[in-house]
């Protein structure tokens, strides 16, 4: 495959914009610091697998695409601006972004739909600005029948949730406290913590006082893995956790888990044996190695969602973004998931629950 350029830094993108008819520059907005900045890897790995797939095929409307790279684990607001400015100076025609929800939210306002946005990874729902796609697990397709089997099959009644304070914790939890009402459970505990804040002692001795049968973990990065470490460890070892940004990244960073107990719903798992998500994981171990970032449904998103944006500019000709969101509704294209189809700016997709197994996850059913 031929090689992929990646600037990664914005300011050189800003300096030297490309020349008109010689490349189509995209903004990849992953965070390489802070609490998620474990995903950086394999979500760049993924994103340059993409890019080099497409150009080896004739590039983004016949032009070859470059990826510039925002560290998106810093706050909100300044990975906006940096956006914006890019964007204003003509150094990007697109977005790709894998990142926390904050960031979305910042990035949208600031960007106010010049160029076409993708965001990838699963988010609280109700996204409707101009010029924004997105591919990730909304509450009701990826956490209601997760809580509705742990509550039948665990006979999970007394539930606690557990995230980090910001928009999509604090949004899937209002949305798992009408799910639960309605599979005739009750919240008994809630907390958020701060990002990279995370003191696990205090939470577990509450979850203990309140005899909970279920945990829902809407913790990310570090701090999930920190806390499901912490939790492995306590006498609550055997009550079932339900984690929402749980993948393979996160589960090798909590050194596994044995408890049994353990549950994520995604989208993707490398466990998941379709024709193509063995096609795309065998394209990937050839590009980098078999040492290279483990594939996980954050960085496996991120492919998807540089081929979902290839797909909106081909179907439209342009990536003039009102002529691609007239033609957005409809558009299809195959990533490592395998056919997906953008309806009313997001991806139909399967949802699956799968449990820890040591190092790996077992895939118990899809949604």
């Amino acid at each position: 495959m031929d090689e992929v350029r990646v600037i990664c830094d914005p300011l050189e993108a800003r300096l030297l914009p490309p020349e008109p008819g010689r490349a189509v520059r995209v903004a990849l907005a992953v965070p390489t610091s802070g609490t998620l900045g474990m995903m950086g890897p394999a979500v760049l790995n993924c994103a340059r697998l993409a890019v080099a797939e497409l150009n080896a095929a004739g590039g983004l409307l016949g032009l070859p695409i470059e990826l510039v790279l925002l560290d998106a684990g810093r706050p909100p607001r300044t990975v906006a601006a940096e956006l914006s400015e890019l964007v204003r100076a003509g150094a990007v025609s697109a977005v790709v972004g894998t990142h926390a929800s904050d960031v979305r939210v910042a990035a949208v306002r600031a960007l106010r739909g010049r160029v076409p946005y993708v965001f990838t990874p699963p988010y609280e729902g109700g996204e409707r600005a101009p010029g924004v796609y997105l591919l990730g697990e909304t509450p009701a397709r990826q956490l209601r029948p997760a809580v509705d089997w742990l509550v039948r099959h665990r006979r999970a009644r007394r539930w606690a949730l557990v995230g980090n304070d910001y928009v999509w914790p604090r949004m899937l939890h209002r949305a798992a406290v009408a799910y639960l009402r309605d599979a005739h459970a009750q919240v008994v505990a809630a907390r958020y913590v701060p990002l990279g804040a995370l003191d696990p002692a205090p939470l577990l001795d509450l979850l203990a006082r309140r005899r909970v049968d279920a945990v829902l973990l809407t913790l990310v990065g570090s701090d999930l893995a920190a806390f499901n470490r912490a939790y492995a460890a306590s006498r609550l070892a055997r009550v079932p956790r339900l984690c929402a940004a749980l993948e393979e990244n996160g589960l090798l960073a909590t050194d596994g888990d044995a408890t049994g107990e353990l549950y994520a719903a995604m989208g993707y798992f490398g466990a998941v044996t379709t024709d193509a998500g063995l096609a795309f994981v065998e394209r990937y171990t050839h590009r980098y190695g078999w040492q290279a970032p483990v594939v996980n449904g954050h960085a496996e998103a991120s492919y998807d969602g540089v081929h979902l944006l290839a797909a909106l500019a081909g179907r439209a000709g342009t990536l003039h973004p009102a002529d691609v969101e007239a033609r957005a509704d409809g558009t299809t294209f195959t990533g490592g998931r395998g056919p997906l189809t953008l309806r009313a700016r997001h991806v139909d997709q399967p949802v699956y629950l799968a449990r820890a197994d040591g190092l790996d996850f077992d895939v118990l059913h899809a949604f």
